[in-house]
């Protein structure tokens, strides 16, 4: 198999990745084993569509929503009502501002923590997937420029030995220099 980004020959046809550039070789397997078309997965059997937790979630953000919305338009009702029914629609605000506002953060406060969530996702072990002959591509004689005849290694010149220039100076080295000087006159 070749890798479809820098036409890396594969050793295997099981590798994960290209060896040179990294792509994901997974992906064109499947294409590969599916002739050229990508296989279509269904979720497993009696699996929900949403989890318990993320439906508790979503009822409490609506229950805000609509409090977001219900309140403002009690309110201004209670402003051009008279008398007695200017009172019912500022008890109605007031209770859908409650009910709203407090029990839309607490909803999701309760699924979030007391529902089930979505189970976590079953990973399947690796498939060896077999690719039919006839998808292999054969290598191409013209697909690589020739080799160059001068080996670019051989222009390197090994690094000198440094340790070797200055041999480790002796202790008594610089002892020895203080008794050649001349004696101190008193």
């Amino acid at each position: 198999m070749f890798c479809p980004r820098c036409g890396q020959q594969q050793a295997t046809d099981s590798m994960r990745f290209c060896s040179r550039c990294g792509f994901a070789m997974e992906g064109t397997m499947h294409v590969l084993a599916h002739g050229g078309m990508l296989p279509a997965y269904q979720s497993p059997p009696g699996e929900k569509t949403i989890s318990a937790r993320r439906r508790g979630v979503k009822q409490g953000a609506l229950l805000m929503l609509i409090g977001a919305l219900l309140v403002p338009v009690f309110g201004v009702m209670s402003g051009f009502a008279h008398g007695r029914l200017e009172n019912v629609f500022a008890f109605f605000a007031a209770i859908t501002a409650i009910i709203c506002f407090v029990g839309g953060p607490l909803r999701m406060l309760f699924a979030a923590i007391f529902e089930e969530g979505a189970p976590p996702p079953q990973f399947m072990s690796q498939l060896n997937y077999k690719v039919p002959a006839q998808a292999i591509p054969q290598a191409r004689v013209s697909a690589l420029p020739p080799a160059p005849a001068v080996n670019p290694a051989s222009q390197w010149r090994q690094r000198p030995q440094t340790a070797e220039l200055n041999p480790p100076g002796s202790v008594t080295d610089s002892t020895t220099q203080l008794l050649d000087r001349e004696p101190r006159k008193e």
